[in-house]
């Protein structure tokens, strides 16, 4: 797929200005899950519609630190397991507590009529939700190439590599989660004023004789 096919990523302003218009809509929690499990952990749509409390919780029921993806709520064999980010977690907790008979097989996105929702529900949700905030190119696919984005610039910090990222977006090829990542134009200014200003300090590089 070409970039400019590709859905915009969102910027941290961006992410805050869809929390807080969600926070002000029916089902507001669930409605912020729904946009965090795509901006925070990168689930698809399907992932989203099909995640179930046993995927999230632990054994006595308590929302775990990990997200443990089954194959069955994802595209083909991509099931993993993703550590939870703190956000996404606390709103794990406030839904369960005021769900009433906690069953762990029970699907976690419901509506007013089912007990579960469908893939394309959730990708018509972001479509009006980023529709009424005027974030023109953004889809369902937005939040997750924002998390594969964010994950891939921050990796090499925490002694991570494009491997683990390409993990966490459960993707089969390398070349697919390259494909997510977001290029960053003023990384690369940076990058190569640092590799020039190296070269400038090499003495063994000398000023020609015949410079004029």
């Amino acid at each position: 797929m070409a970039l400019s096919r590709q859905a915009r990523i969102l910027s941290p302003k961006q992410i805050e200005l869809a929390l807080h218009f969600l926070s002000c809509s029916r089902h507001a929690a669930r409605n912020q899950l729904i946009f965090l499990l795509s901006a925070k952990a990168g689930l698809r749509a399907k992932e989203i519609a099909s995640l179930q409390w046993e995927m999230v919780c632990t054994p006595e029921g308590e929302v775990s630190d990990q997200i443990l993806l089954y194959d069955k709520a994802s595209k083909g064999k991509s099931g993993r397991c993703i550590p939870m980010h703190g956000e996404v977690r606390s709103l794990l907790v406030l839904l369960r507590d005021h769900k009433y008979g906690f069953i762990p097989t029970d699907y976690i996105i419901e509506t007013e009529r089912a007990k579960r929702t469908s893939a394309q529900a959730i990708v018509n949700m972001f479509w009006g939700w980023y529709g009424m905030l005027n974030l023109n190119g953004c889809s369902s696919h937005s939040g997750r190439r924002t998390f594969i984005t964010n994950a891939a610039r921050k990796i090499s910090t925490v002694g991570g590599s494009v491997r683990d990222v390409q993990m966490l977006a459960g993707h089969a090829n390398m070349r697919t989660t390259q494909g997510y990542i977001e290029a960053e134009p003023q990384a690369q200014i940076k990058v190569v004023a640092l590799l020039c200003k190296r070269r400038s300090n090499n003495p063994s590089l000398k000023r020609p004789d015949n410079l004029v």
